[in-house]
């Protein structure tokens, strides 16, 4: 962060100082006192289960030179009538003061922070980057994440999530993005939403908030998100698997389920291997050379830097090889479509090993009045493919895209206890998918999983 007193930090958020307004903050605000340091400024948001300014002391002890609050509490601070509107117009005004960052604004219903880590890679091996943290994405995480930039920084990474309409337009005017991105536009969040045109109308706020200089990138996987292009006066990079998109794969092949293609942009064409599990990181990594070609990154560095990079957020098509036991936990989150990539990449890992492929698979939350369609749609997915269990765990609702006859045994479990049960008919060679919406929490399925088969194992040697 750009050093400031508190006093200038209080003319900025039109605010009012307590204790010692000469004091500098020179690092991006922290809202958990256990992360504070020297120079942090500490946020204290009152939350259902908390009120931060109870942690404001615990904050300065750990180096935290002031605090933004609500009301005074001991130390030096500012005082603003709500602290993340205060944040935001500190953000914004940082944002001005360096001219010369080039920033990246990314939505989509899906594919933001495996796009972001990817491209993250790749600019942080050119210059100084920022980029959003695991899928710190909201109104609070956005301008934390821009207020980490200095004038050293050379990019910034925004991931824009969106709960409700107004949200990415109000983070476009505070982070003034010079390439916005849209992934696509899916049924995630359709229950918040109410229909798929809402979060179209929602992600679209992206490239209205772009100014004429700057670019937008859109992908071509969707008839809505390709529909943007007339909201905006500037340049449009496509991507997608149209031979005229301006940046596509051609020659596709899956080897270990992972994605090896020619990257073909309007530099050339250059191979890529990547790392990254399944076909769906395929459009993922397309969007990250896109926004590279926007900002002029040589086609052999991008294409390197895809080969070469790995997720850095956790529990997204994460494997594990336990004992002839092939676990994917990609237990992050869930909708439709990443359940249907993530089947997609189970039936490639099981041709690979000759074994039996097992779906764990939980709750897609936020559906709405379409939720037990979409679960069945899924099921009927997994039955196309020829998955060999689905184990449907915590609710029915998958039961309905399963036909009588089908090779797919589906099996229901009231609860992960009752799931991890199962583990008992494994044998080695088998391929285990796990993968849920966040809140069911399957990261504990899967460690439970590697646990109980470590331990038939061990009691098979005796």
């Amino acid at each position: 962060m750009i050093a400031l007193t508190l006093e200038e930090i209080a003319k900025i958020v039109g605010g009012k100082t307590f204790g010692d307004s000469t004091k500098v903050i020179s690092a991006a605000p922290v809202f958990d006192s256990r992360e504070a340091s020297k120079g942090s400024l500490f946020l204290a948001l009152v939350g259902e289960a908390a009120d931060g300014h109870n942690f404001a002391q615990d904050a300065q002890s750990r180096g935290a030179t002031g605090a933004m609050t609500t009301r005074e509490v001991q130390g030096n601070g500012v005082v603003v009538s709500d602290v993340l509107i205060a944040v935001r117009a500190l953000a914004s005004y940082v944002r001005k003061q360096l001219p010369d960052l080039k920033v990246i604004g990314i939505t989509g219903s899906s594919g933001k922070t495996t796009t972001k880590d990817l491209l993250a890679s790749i600019l942080s091996s050119r210059a100084e980057c920022v980029w959003t943290k695991a899928s710190f994405n909201n109104e609070l995480g956005a301008p934390i994440t821009l207020l980490e930039c200095d004038a050293e920084t050379k990019y910034c990474i925004l991931e824009m999530g969106a709960r409700h309409q107004g949200d990415i337009a109000a983070l476009c005017e505070m982070a003034k993005p010079n390439v916005g991105v849209v992934l696509r536009v899916g049924t995630a969040h359709l229950g918040e939403f109410g229909s798929v045109e809402k979060i179209a109308e929602t992600k679209s706020e992206m490239i209205q908030g772009l100014g004429p200089d700057a670019m937008a990138v859109l992908g071509t996987y969707d008839p809505h998100t390709k529909a943007m292009n007339s909201l905006h006066k500037g340049k449009v990079i496509y991507f997608g698997q149209d031979s005229r998109d301006d940046v596509r794969a051609t020659d596709v092949e899956m080897r270990e389920a992972r994605p090896h293609f020619d990257l073909v942009t309007p530099a050339g064409r250059e191979a890529v291997g990547m790392r990254l599990i399944g076909a769906h990181q395929i459009s993922n990594a397309l969007a990250a050379a896109a926004v590279c070609t926007a900002l002029d990154i040589p086609i052999e560095v991008i294409a390197s830097g895809l080969s070469t990079a790995d997720l850095a957020s956790k529990w997204r098509m994460q494997i594990t090889d336990v004992q002839d036991l092939l676990i994917i936990n990609d237990s992050y989150n869930a909708n439709p479509e990443s359940m249907n990539a993530a089947l997609d990449s189970l039936v490639l890992f099981t041709q690979e090993s000759g074994g039996s492929s097992w779906a764990f698979l939980g709750q897609m939350h936020e559906l709405g009045a379409q939720s037990n369609a979409l679960h069945a749609s899924v099921a009927a997915h997994a039955h196309e493919l020829g998955i060999d269990h689905l184990v449907s765990i915590g609710t029915r609702a998958f039961a309905e895209g399963i036909p009588a006859q089908s090779a797919t045994t589906l099996h229901y479990c009231e609860d992960i206890a009752q799931a991890l049960s199962l583990v008992s008919h494994f044998e080695p060679g088998d391929v285990v998918l796990v993968k849920a919406s966040r809140s069911e929490h399957f990261e504990i399925l899967s460690q439970g999983i590697e646990d109980s088969w470590k331990e038939m194992r061990r009691e098979d040697k005796k």
